[in-house]
């Protein structure tokens, strides 16, 4: 598989110490995390926001009788793992801690009620070595590999899956990945691992002696399968780019492999795997029918391939995903609406979620992690605009919530408050924004955060960027223009070939009215963002030039033409669907070049006044970082104040939390110039 599939499908398949307090109810709204109190006024310094030691994740058992938190105690750079095991029954109790060791531990799960899978990176150096022929000594090379461990809760053993097969384990740097955990059969799960032929193949593991046997090889293309009862029923193929996946399908039994659909894996993905059925034969989907609007959850025949009609559908809201129990069984679909919401198949749980959303203030987003198979204990993974992350254990019976473990601990008090905007634009169309306020809600500066993609849309989980801008004293504007993803299609095509129009008035008709209705300072706004963003971020500074004072661009495109004609070199899907997918979206060369050209900001570099920075992975698949060689290069010639930082062996915004550190010191040191 080439880096660059590797890289979409490790963004796409990532698995996904404090105090606590116990409740008669869930009906008085409280905030149940906060650091040590401190005046509003004095901001967090950026340092706050990036964690040191924080908790990765919290899981709760199939039976519901145990919890497992996985903390990282060490550093970025020196990484430590540990588990804490809590008995649910007292979970406030004493916990008992499983030391990982020096690791990166990114992921875990229950294999069953007594043992944990956890997934771990371990970065190896190879020595240096002399070049053949010359005294000439190469460096070493670093490497990273994934493995997953099996520790027993009980006894604290560790077992190493695929233990058995040495010679694997030797030459395969990703064996990291679970793709069933087999709920009717404790002591198994579906793992896939690498062939010496360099095809992917589907592995029955025991957990307990991590013994492995090949059940499926796939194709040379092949990267992962979904099963039905242990047996695999769709089969996703990937191109080398890793820009599309084709689905095959099959019936539990059967040998043969039908094609069942193409789908974009990076741009506006609109097919997904939710789960299994009852039924042999017959599973669950996201999906977008032929002639409707929003992505809805339907069950899929895998002998005749079709998809039946929406189980659970909202007007003009895509379906998120699809909520499981511990047992796989499925229990309803999440939707953003208001905040993260969910439509239930069991009546039961819809006054239990609103009673947690008013717990959380109805200022957070609720998602249940977990759920044990009696609906009587829940794992809740909690974020929001002032909450950077917690999990909580909800016990039904014991009416007792706690606090198992944060990402960081903030006072709320010295963070911004975030409000959901209606925007009217100048064609009479609705629009949402996020609008966060600097701690005090003093009327100041405004950045504009316009989001990538365009097909995705921001909503109000925590988002560090926003409030490391509003702890320097600045509102942070979060428009989802015409374009932006989850809202249906009829939404997202209202944004079709309207780059450097439509979407950008929208962008500019939030600015006005949040202006307006908090008497902000219309003379210090700046604009920046990333990947699509970036170039709204670009485009706002050509459209604009009397009103954004600086510009700030992250692995954003600034040429259309020059980005399609990348876009048609790289495509290797047939017909070039990815390029089909973004001329329908831009537009056209062929049909549209001056409209192009007047919507990349490269060409009308010399209509921007303000400064502009340009940050970019030097190995970006996704926007080619010539793309920000050449803004740079048009804004210089055009005698413009223009700085490139290309960030070294990383890609799509895809560094480290040092790096991003590092850059926000940037952002905001040329922020504070620009409105001085």
């Amino acid at each position: 598989m080439s880096k660059a599939a590797q890289i979409a499908l490790s963004r796409r398949m990532v698995l996904g110490g404090a105090g606590a307090l116990s409740l008669s109810g869930l009906v008085q709204p409280a905030r149940a995390l906060s650091g040590q109190a401190a005046d509003a006024s004095t901001p967090y310094p950026i340092d706050a926001f990036f964690p040191g030691p924080h908790t990765r994740s919290a899981s709760l058992s199939p039976s519901g009788r145990r919890i497992a938190v996985l903390q990282e105690i060490g550093t970025e750079d020196e990484p430590h793992g540990v588990v804490d095991l809590i008995a649910a029954d007292d979970p406030e109790g004493e916990r008992k801690r499983v030391d990982l060791g020096p690791i990166r531990a990114e992921a875990m799960d229950w294999g069953n009620d007594d043992r944990l899978l956890i997934r771990v990176a371990i970065t190896n150096k190879t020595d240096s070595r002399s070049q053949a022929g010359s005294n000439v000594r190469l460096p070493g090379v670093e490497f990273t590999s994934r493995r997953v461990i099996s520790i027993g809760a009980d006894r604290g053993d560790v077992v190493l899956l695929f233990q058995d097969q040495r010679n694997r384990l030797r030459r395969t740097f990703d064996m990291g990945r679970v793709i069933d955990m087999l709920h009717n059969d404790p002591d198994h799960v579906l793992m896939t691992a690498w062939e010496a032929d360099g095809r992917l193949a589907l592995h029955r593991v025991n957990i307990n002696t991590g013994s492995a046997s090949i059940i499926e090889r796939g194709n040379t293309t092949t990267y992962f399968w979904n099963t039905q009862g242990g047996v695999p029923v769709l089969r996703h193929d990937i191109n080398a780019r890793g820009t599309m996946e084709t689905v095959f399908a099959r019936m539990p039994g059967e040998t043969e492999w039908k094609l069942l659909r193409r789908s974009r894996v990076q741009d506006a993905p609109d097919f997904s795997w939710i789960g299994e059925t009852d039924r042999p034969g017959t599973v669950l989907v996201s999906a977008r029918a032929e002639g409707e609007d929003t992505e809805s959850i339907r069950e899929l025949d895998l002998g005749s391939l079709a998809v039946g009609p929406p189980i659970s559908g909202r007007p003009g809201r895509d379906v998120l995903y699809g909520l499981k129990d511990t047992a796989g069984r499925y229990m309803g679909a999440a939707y953003y609406g208001a905040r993260l919401e969910y439509d239930f198949s069991e009546p039961a749980l819809v006054p239990l979620h609103a009673g947690l959303n008013r717990f959380f203030d109805n200022d957070c987003d609720v998602h249940l992690t977990d759920v044990d198979a009696d609906r009587n204990r829940f794992m809740l993974h909690v974020t929001g605009p002032t909450e950077p992350g917690a999990w909580f254990f909800y016990d039904k019976t014991a009416r007792a919530i706690v606090n198992v473990g944060a990402v960081i601990q903030l006072d709320i008090a010295r963070l911004g408050a975030t409000e959901t905007v209606s925007v009217r634009t100048r064609d009479g169309a609705e629009i949402e924004a996020y609008l966060t306020a600097p701690p005090g809600g003093r009327a100041g500066p405004l950045v504009v955060l316009p989001h990538g993609g365009p097909e995705i849309r921001d909503t109000r989980a925590w988002d560090t960027q926003v409030q490391i801008l509003a702890a320097q004293g600045w509102w942070v504007l979060r428009p989802n223009f015409r374009g932006s993803g989850g809202y249906g299609l009829d939404f997202a095509r209202q944004g079709w070939t309207r780059w450097g129009e439509r979407m950008q008035e929208d962008v500019e008709d939030a600015v006005a009215q949040v202006i307006s209705a908090k008497a902000l300072d219309a003379g210090r706004v700046a604009i920046m963002g990333t990947s699509y963003g970036g170039y709204a971020a670009l485009m706002g500074a050509v459209r604009r030039p009397e009103l954004y004072k600086a510009c700030i661009a992250i692995c954003g495109v600034a040429d259309l033409p020059d980005m399609l004609a990348w876009e048609s070199r790289e495509d290797d899907t047939p017909g070039k669907q990815i390029y089909d997918f973004w001329t329908k979206r831009i537009g056209d060369p062929e049909t549209a070049g001056a409209s192009l050209n007047r919507a990349s900001p490269r060409r009308r570099a010399s209509e921007i006044a303000c400064p502009v920075l340009l940050v970019h992975g030097e190995d970006d698949g996704v926007v080619p970082v010539i793309q920000s060689r050449r803004m740079r290069d048009a804004l210089r010639s055009a005698g413009k104040s223009v700085e490139l930082i290309e960030i070294e062996k990383h890609g799509h915004a895809d560094w480290p939390a040092a790096q991003e550190k590092a850059l926000m010191s940037r952002y905001i040191a040329l922020l504070k110039q620009a409105f001085a």
